[in-house]
């Protein structure tokens, strides 16, 4: 019996491996760093939003807002546009021999519900690629900074309430932030 399970295992394991290997690792790895298609999707959205666009305006918008960093090729933006119509986030109308999007109720719906990714998103978009070190340093020193009090203070429950209620607070400006 456990011969056979042994055999039955092995047979399969490797194969069901490789597969997930195929499917994961491949095409992920090949777009922008920042984004993948789910992101972006958010993104094209959001510049819908603020105003009605072109598919090459938006385009053109996304090079722009992030410093040049990211340009998106019309292979990856129309089909996104495509699939926003087809969930009815925005719609279309022709404007000339191109077409106009604009945002729906409904996309408006998704954004707001969103709404933290979207930021978050954008804001990994518009910021330089070389900005995000000294962040990674701060959060490093203040990890620090909070353990270093912890120990000193480790009979100290005001000491400790305090830490907490600074990082709380902290937290919660981060969050905020619009």
């Amino acid at each position: 019996m456990f011969k056979h399970h042994h055999h039955h295992h092995a047979h399969h394991h490797p194969h069901a491996v490789h597969g997930h290997h195929g499917h994961g690792g491949g095409p992920r790895g090949r777009g922008p760093k920042m984004f993948d298609a789910g992101a972006m999707r958010y993104v094209v959205l959001q510049l819908i939003a603020e105003k009605p666009r072109h598919g090459y305006e938006i385009i053109k918008e996304l090079e722009q807002r992030s410093g040049g960093g990211y340009t998106p090729s019309p292979g990856a933006i129309y089909p996104l546009l495509a699939m926003l119509l087809d969930m009815g986030h925005v719609s279309a109308t022709p404007d000339g021999n191109k077409k106009l999007h604009t945002i729906t109720p409904d996309g408006e719906a998704f954004l707001a519900e969103n709404r933290q990714f979207v930021d978050a998103v954008v804001a990994r978009m518009t910021e330089p690629g070389d900005n995000r070190g000294d962040l990674r340093a701060l959060m490093h020193e203040l990890k620090h900074a909070v353990i270093a009090q912890a120990w000193e203070g480790n009979q100290d429950e005001q000491k400790l309430e305090q830490i907490r209620a600074i990082l709380r607070q902290a937290q919660a400006d981060i969050a905020a932030l619009a």
